[in-house]
């Protein structure tokens, strides 16, 4: 085998190795060739829609279904780790009237197309801003955006 031969057969087994290379955890095959941003941020748009809507329908397990396993929601006192923590400890606003409503104002997603951040409003049941929420999205491997931090503070100076 002549050298360039050598060279052009091992320059095809390295394309061949790189195009069998699995996706990373937690990325579905389509998603490692992201989609626009601004498709991408129109789904989370729509997902972050959908988990207040849980909360306006009175939707517990609705809500869970939008938190990934190692979901984390930070508050003044203490982190909650994990699906089952977080919805239990929210179990409390699902009882009665909702306490609170939100919306997303801002979405980003990184380029690879596999996190995104939203944020925006949290509304009293009288319409007034009384905080601001912060998600952090993943795109899970069955393709759907699931929450892994949330964070609320209370209501700063808008824009």
């Amino acid at each position: 085998m002549t050298p360039r031969l050598g060279r052009i057969l091992a320059f095809g087994l390295l394309a061949a190795m790189a195009a069998a290379v699995p996706p990373a955890a937690g990325q579905s095959p389509a998603s490692t060739q992201a989609a626009a941003p601004t498709a991408l941020a129109e789904e989370v748009r729509e997902a972050e829609r959908a988990f207040a809507k849980s909360m306006a329908d009175r939707d517990h397990a609705a809500f869970i279904a939008f938190l990934a396993e190692e979901a984390v929601f930070l508050s003044e006192q203490r982190a909650l780790r994990g699906k089952a923590e977080v919805g239990a400890a929210w179990k409390r606003y699902f009882e009665g009237p909702a306490p609170f409503s939100w919306e997303p104002e801002r979405v980003e997603v990184l380029d690879s197309g596999t996190l995104a951040l939203s944020t925006g409003p949290v509304r009293d049941p009288a319409g007034s801003i009384v905080a601001t929420f912060t998600s952090v999205w993943r795109r899970e491997a069955d393709g759907r955006w699931r929450i892994i931090f949330d964070k609320g503070c209370p209501a700063c100076g808008r824009p």
